[in-house]
């Protein structure tokens, strides 16, 4: 198929871009993609693929912005039940960690999800990503997290292999195990630590490879912040993860600055996500390695906080800057990635070809996808999109709708009409 006449055609680099390239979008006016299967095959304009592949089918973009679908490397996707009476508590003077003490938080959602049966979990799941699929989001990295039993975080993560197998959004799971202390062990965290280390992670291990159809460990993840697991628990629990062969990533520095930035960087993680209360020494040790910073703007937005990712002193000091909504049912009930570039360039002054390329190319880094996901590059997944306008700036220009037209995933064309 020969997608052709894009107003824009966005092909971004084929690698991450660091500090000063962040931005990089490879603008094609007039630009066309030739697919084959599931493969992008060739980009150009469209004059000249026009005429060299004149018997293919064709989708005329003209009038429209053709860039790579999204990648959102840090969700909550998977979770039971609603917490809006909370968002009202905020309203009144409540922080996050008094609502988490009252009961609330994180443990309101546990006992909903803990309570749900597979099937039900699966169709509101699925009610999800269905929703994000349709915003643009492709492919999305989606934690357990809602158990802190192991148990209810298999549900989890059996949940999210179903849902990846019936698509169109590709998932890519992660263990948040250590999401935050289970009531049950509230006067005794090194307790559940030491359950997550000698039992979780390992039996995880071993349930992976009996039900995951020869797929790649899920990631490991744990929230470092006061009130929820300290420095030294949360390195335990990596470095155990680690040992075992488990991919790593990291909550940090959302609240506090615990240091969990540095800890994700020594110990090679992936990702290090949230990053509001990081210093700049951490965000040096940070940008002089090979994890991705990821950024979740909806999540101060969501809190009525002013403190953002410090994106700027980030990518001055050419570290790898991702952006992701961090959908979940406390603090930011949003998937919708066009929001989370509006947000990023408001509020953390990225300019819009760098909000861009952080929620795409450099989102891709953050799951260790960039070799297939991320930009429109020959040999590449044909993973794209189609917005409803001609200069690709409006996805930060306008705000609370949806500039996405077509979703192609895996080379099929979803329309709206399809996907509401």
């Amino acid at each position: 198929m020969l997608i052709h006449s894009a107003s824009q055609l966005l092909t971004l680099t084929k690698d991450s871009q660091r500090g000063d390239r962040l931005g990089e979008l490879g603008i094609i006016p007039n630009g066309a993609v030739l697919i084959n299967g599931e493969t992008i095959l060739e980009t150009g304009t469209s004059a000249d693929l026009l005429v060299r592949f004149r018997n293919e089918e064709r989708l005329d973009a003209s009038g429209c912005v053709l860039m790579p679908g999204f990648v959102d490397p840090h969700t909550h996707l998977v979770w039971a039940g609603d917490r809006a009476a909370e968002f009202e508590m905020r309203l009144q003077g409540k922080s996050y960690m008094e609502i988490m003490a009252a009961g609330g938080g994180i443990q309101s959602t546990v006992n909903a999800t803990r309570a749900a049966s597979f099937d039900d979990l699966l169709s509101q799941t699925r009610q999800k990503a269905r929703r994000v699929f349709a915003l643009g989001t492709t492919s999305a990295e989606a934690k357990s997290g809602y158990g802190l039993e192991l148990k209810t975080e298999i549900k989890q993560l059996d949940v999210l292999l179903k849902l990846d197998t019936e698509g169109p959004l590709e998932l890519f799971p992660t263990f948040l195990g250590a999401h935050a202390v289970p009531k049950e062990y509230q006067a005794h965290t090194n307790d559940y630590v030491t359950l997550i280390c000698e039992k979780m992670l390992p039996e995880l291990k071993w349930w992976w490879g009996a039900n995951a159809q020869g797929r790649p460990l899920p990631f490991v993840d744990v929230f470092c912040e006061k009130g929820a697991f300290s420095l030294p628990q949360s390195r335990y629990i990596l470095e155990t993860a680690k040992a075992l062969g488990f991919p790593l990533k990291i909550h940090a520095d959302e609240f506090e600055n615990l240091g969990g930035a540095a800890l994700a960087a020594e110990l090679g993680a992936i990702s290090a996500d949230h990053l509001v209360k990081t210093i700049m020494e951490d965000v040096r040790v940070l940008a002089a390695s090979q994890t991705a910073a990821v950024s979740l703007p909806c999540t101060p937005f969501g809190l009525v906080e002013k403190e953002y990712t410090p994106a700027k002193e980030l990518i001055q000091a050419g570290g790898l800057l991702a952006l992701a909504s961090d959908l979940n049912p406390g603090t930011a009930w949003c998937g919708n990635m066009q929001f989370v570039i509006a947000l990023a360039c408001r509020y953390m002054r990225l300019t819009p070809a760098q909000a861009v390329a952080a929620a795409t190319i450099n989102a891709a880094a953050a799951v260790g996808q960039a070799e297939r996901l991320g930009s429109i590059h020959p040999g590449k997944q044909a993973d794209l999109l189609v917005l409803s306008v001609s200069d690709y700036r409006h996805l930060a220009y306008q705000f609370g709708g949806n500039l996405v037209s077509k979703v192609i995933k895996k080379g099929k064309v979803y329309s709206q009409s399809e996907l509401c």
